[in-house]
């Protein structure tokens, strides 16, 4: 059992090397020899400065003619495999970084697997620490200052990497950075919990909630399996599932919260954890997710750092993180070598092997991912790790895909001069316009017995993906989600940053979620590209989301304060759309679509305005009906 969920805490959250490629057999796997026949492995413990041990794996090149820099993971989900003689396959960012040599380090962060110490989800950064004070900033320092005076071979120069929690580890490192840290490169990078993975405008991700036990369950001495277990779902029909089980608080059967700390839970079916005991008692943005929170902590990043962003435009998990590390250290760092990498990518898709890429039924190209390695990936860590370190580096400000005319872009800032915003409103006839028109009132029922599902799919899963570039035909044809269109482009429309949703909005109850849709409609003559995709669809009229984003209603003047609706009144709703880079091809059209709920990609709101959600009682749960006024608009980023 445990090695089956550690199989499935790697393959789900793509943290490791080489995610996405396509499985080998295990008679293949066993001919890869290069690591073994080029590298050596040495398992160290370093102390830190207040006394705690953290697990270190080091793999050394046995070429001794010549010194390496250090590239660096830290990371909550292993360094495994453990033991004289287990090596990884494949280490480095990526085969290149690995081939041509250089000093690969992984590390257990504090209170995970073999590293001691007690582990704290989003571990708060705690600014002129005392003596003997430690955060992940100082156990990076700490551990950094061990390897460049320790390890044979090494020139003195250092870089950090990783991908979602790892790469969130990797933005820490650059914070009051060690003198020989020379290049970050955080990818996927968490940035706030209460805008990443486990929440989104403050609505609960319930798609995520297999997850939580990953990163509530107490350790305090080191292992080198798995201590937790996952809640056990018994079902194919997630959105069944959730449904039968009504409020979130009947959830709580799952988790063992109440007894913390306990070695085993009493009830083998309940887990022990304190991550879900946080999320239930903190509902708002308060002053556990803001200190929990790194951006607003940007600009304690020096400008003997370079970074390089890396993100997936179609990343479920991590899209908020990413887009604003980089643009924080933009704000705060004005000397900084910052640069931002935005390719067709789902969750970390970015470091595989595979030739084609694509994300769920959506065909980008292919080897989009292997020129990311090569050109740019490989490029940036030999400049500042073994090269002149200046910022000549060859590399662009900004490297972006377009995902519609499906090709790399470079730019010397992102988003591009050449922005520039549009206001386009949702008026009568399912139109989208250009010019407002008259106000009026569109009305539909939020059933919450039948909430609009994320997706048409029959499945459960640990972390949903797909979903982010699935055709939204089967939400456009329900009644309780609104559709707004232009008529066909006669000429390329190109969105290039942000997008905000004005909406003014009404609801007979007290509360409501809102959420919109960008979509992309393909013409009824579109190619078929996909062989790959779900035989019920077809490129003709595919309904291409480009991007989501969910409103909690009750936050949508303060994260911090949320406040019910007046009902009837109408009301402002701005929702922070992320970036995005997409043209919309002459011959397609601009859709919009808007609805209230998302099930069970986030979980059901009561629409009657509650203290706690996570609280909640059947009575609360009501079916409302809802208006959006047509004076409401969407705020492009078009580039011109």
């Amino acid at each position: 059992m445990e090695k089956q969920i550690f199989k499935i805490l790697i393959v789900a959250f793509s943290f490791t090397f080489f995610i996405g490629c396509n499985p080998k057999s295990k008679k293949e796997e066993k001919k890869d020899t290069y690591v073994i026949d080029n590298y050596t492995k040495k398992e160290v413990d370093i102390t830190m400065r207040d006394g705690v041990k953290l697990h270190t794996t080091i793999y050394s090149p046995k070429n001794k003619s010549t010194t390496f820099p250090i590239l660096m993971q830290r990371t909550p989900y292993s360094s495994a495999p453990y033991g004289e003689g287990k090596m990884k396959t494949k280490i480095s960012p990526n085969v290149h970084l690995m081939k041509e040599g250089n000093i690969v380090v992984y590390q257990d962060v504090r209170g995970r697997w073999m590293s001691e110490g007690v582990y704290d989800n989003m571990r708060a950064y705690i600014p002129n620490k005392k003596e003997n004070q430690s955060d992940e900033v100082s156990d990076t320092y700490d551990t950094i200052d061990w390897l460049v005076k320790n390890v044979e071979n090494n020139n003195g120069n250092v870089g950090t990497w990783g991908i979602s929690y790892p790469g969130h580890y990797a933005t820490i490192s650059a914070i009051d950075a060690h003198p020989a840290l020379k290049a970050v490169s955080p990818q996927a990078c968490i940035g706030d919990f209460f805008f990443d993975d486990f929440h989104h405008n403050g609505a609960f991700l319930l798609s995520y909630f297999r997850a939580i036990p990953l990163f509530g369950t107490y350790k305090d001495t080191p292992t080198d399996s798995a201590w937790y277990s996952l809640p056990e779902m018994k079902t194919q029909d997630q959105y069944q599932f959730f449904l039968d089980k009504g409020p979130l608080k009947n959830l709580n059967k799952y988790f063992q919260y109440d007894k913390l700390d306990v070695k085993t839970a009493e009830n083998k079916d309940r887990i022990d954890d304190f991550f879900w005991k946080e999320i239930i008692e903190h509902p708002n943005y308060d002053s556990v997710w803001q200190s929990k929170g790194i951006i607003q902590h940007m600009d304690k990043v020096p400008s003997s750092v370079a970074t390089m962003i890396v993100g997936g435009f179609f990343d479920a998990e991590d899209l908020y993180g990413p887009l604003e590390t980089y643009k924080g250290i933009e704000k705060n760092g004005k000397e900084n070598y910052n640069t931002l990498v935005f390719g067709p990518w789902d969750h970390g898709k970015w470091a595989s092997s595979a030739v084609r890429n694509d994300v769920g039924n959506y065909y980008f190209g292919d080897s989009i991912s292997l020129k990311f390695q090569k050109e740019i990936e490989t490029k940036f860590f030999n400049h500042f790790l073994k090269g002149k370190g200046d910022k000549n580096s060859g590399l662009p400000e900004a490297y972006v895909f377009d995902s519609g005319k499906k090709e790399w872009k470079s730019y010397d800032a992102w988003p591009p001069k050449n922005t520039v915003k549009q206001d386009w409103f949702l008026s009568e006839n399912q139109e989208l316009t250009a010019a407002k028109k008259s106000t009026s009132e569109i009305k539909f029922i939020s059933d919450l017995k039948r909430p609009v599902p994320y997706s048409e799919d029959i499945k459960t899963v640990f972390t949903p993906r797909k979903y982010m570039t699935d055709d939204q035909r089967f939400a456009a044809r329900r009644p309780d989600v609104l559709v707004f269109e232009t008529d066909i482009l006669t000429e390329d429309f190109t969105l290039a940053g942000d997008i905000l949703a004005k909406l003014k909005v009404a609801t007979t109850g007290t509360d409501a979620d809102w959420i919109v849709k960008v979509v992309d409609v393909h013409p009824s003559d579109a190619a078929e590209n996909n062989d790959k995709m779900q035989d019920h669809l077809k490129m003709s009229n595919y309904h291409l989301m480009v991007r989501s984003e969910v409103m909690r209603g009750r936050f949508r003047n303060s994260f911090e304060h949320p406040e019910p609706f007046t009902p009837n009144k109408k009301t402002d709703v701005n929702i922070k759309l992320q970036d995005v880079f997409h043209t919309f091809k002459k011959g397609h059209k601009v859709q919009i679509q808007v609805q209230s709920t998302w099930f069970p990609l986030i979980d059901l709101n009561p629409q009657t305005y509650v203290d706690n959600i996570y609280k909640a009682d059947e009575k609360d749960f009501k079916t409302q009906t809802h208006t959006v006024f047509t004076d409401s608009s969407i705020e492009f980023s078009v580039l011109k």
